[in-house]
């Protein structure tokens, strides 16, 4: 039932986002349809009324169970952020100790390919050369694989850090580890990591379309000449 599962995500991701009376409407006009159209197949024409029975149960356990968060705790400013080493988009090894002497953008999100997924990996994308001239990295982490993470990055064009937490031990580590309707996700957070590998602000349950001008606000302008980016180029379909 992956298909019911990712469809009652991006009704939670509509649910989460804020904005205008107008986006909402916006949103939740999209959710309604591609859940139609998922129903649809099964029931004929005079059953319309059992789909939409249907449909209002999807949407009601939605908004009343939402995401539910794990009881692992999250690191607190000043803590030495924990340590990873995971694969990234390209499959080659990334590790926080790599990224020493920048600030580090770790953002937790739900899923690849979901709506507000995709708009807060775009508005990061969107941000990027100016966090590169705050000397700031940005790394997203899910728990998809890295083939997931390779087709999000090349169908949205996305150049930043994916990193793959399959075994679920460094979300967790982060006490960002959660679940919905049955499927283990990471939960909506971000932490800002300082140049000395320091927690430095941490933002739970975040906007998505927000997430990145609240972050790259809070990190100080550079005092040195930006190190080189460590970004990635979308693979060829």
């Amino acid at each position: 039932f992956e298909s019911d599962q990712t469809l009652l995500l991006e009704r939670a991701e509509v649910e989460k986002m804020a904005g205008t009376d107008e986006q909402k409407k916006s949103l939740t006009k999209d959710f309604e349809r591609e859940i139609s159209l998922y129903l649809q197949p099964y029931f004929v024409p005079e059953q319309k009324k059992i789909r939409a029975a249907v449909f209002a149960v999807a949407v009601a356990f939605v908004t009343v169970h939402g995401f539910a968060q794990t009881d692992a705790a999250l690191p607190t400013v000043g803590q030495v952020a924990p340590t990873f080493t995971l694969p990234s988009q390209d499959g080659s090894q990334i590790s926080l100790d790599s990224f020493r002497g920048k600030w580090v953008v770790l953002y937790f999100y739900p899923r690849d390919m979901t709506q507000g997924c995709t708009i807060e990996a775009h508005n990061f994308q969107r941000d990027l050369s100016l966090y590169e001239a705050k000397n700031a990295v940005i790394v997203g982490v899910s728990v998809d694989g890295t083939d997931s993470h390779q087709k999000f990055c090349t169908k949205e064009g996305l150049t930043f850090r994916l990193l793959s937490d399959t075994s679920h031990a460094m979300v967790s580590s982060y006490g960002s580890l959660g679940s919905f309707g049955g499927v283990t996700i990471a939960n909506r957070n971000t932490f800002l990591i300082n140049p000395e590998g320091k927690i430095a602000k941490v933002w739970t349950k975040v906007n998505p379309t927000t997430t990145s001008t609240e972050v790259l606000a809070a990190i100080p302008q550079s005092t040195q000449s930006p190190m080189p980016a460590m970004s990635v180029k979308p693979p060829a379909l």
